[in-house]
């Protein structure tokens, strides 16, 4: 049990490490630890992708899900992996129509909440904005709205890591 406060971020491109590795130190932290998914279930193939994560962990972990509104949770005191921003801000984006301002809003709220309980908080999420940019005004929005919530994230966080190739890189 932790009465701690902590938000460790990590982030990093499409199969960088970031889940495995936020795993580790999660376990390396408790032996009962809470994996947080805010995966929607959008179709068959992301139905198999969410099947191969969770057979990833065994026991030891308590597995919750929330999409959106995550902070009112029973996490106090508990070693919590977030995973990922990415489809949490996904499922806000589709909810509100696009609107960016809005998803900012919960994002920042949920985040502030989270840092007034005590816990460590291991927060998963992409990098999206590093590759080629997006071809519709809808993607570039949504990579926009990443890139804002990553910093908003990162700037409340007490230890932000980057993963390359399986590597973290510390911050």
């Amino acid at each position: 049990m932790t009465t701690a406060n902590r938000i460790i971020y990590i982030t990093g491109g499409v199969r960088s490490g970031k889940s495995r590795y936020a795993q580790e130190i999660a376990l390396a932290l408790s032996n009962n630890p809470i994996y947080l998914a805010t995966a929607r279930i959008w179709d068959n193939d992301f139905k198999d992708r969410i099947r191969r994560h969770q057979q990833d962990r065994d026991e030891r972990w308590t597995n919750l899900e929330e999409e959106k509104h995550f902070a009112s949770l029973p996490l106090d005191n508990r070693v919590v992996v977030i995973d990922c921003v990415t489809l949490w801000l996904t499922n806000l984006f589709t909810d509100t129509k696009s609107n960016t301002d809005q998803c900012l809003s919960v994002i920042e709220q949920e985040i502030q909440l989270l840092k007034k309980r005590p816990g460590i908080f291991i927060i998963i999420s992409n990098e999206i904005g590093m590759g080629m940019h997006a071809d519709t005004e809808l993607g570039r929005k949504f990579a926009d709205l990443q890139g804002w919530a990553n910093q908003l994230i990162a700037k409340q966080a007490d230890e932000a890591i980057f993963m390359v190739s399986g590597r973290p890189i510390k911050f």
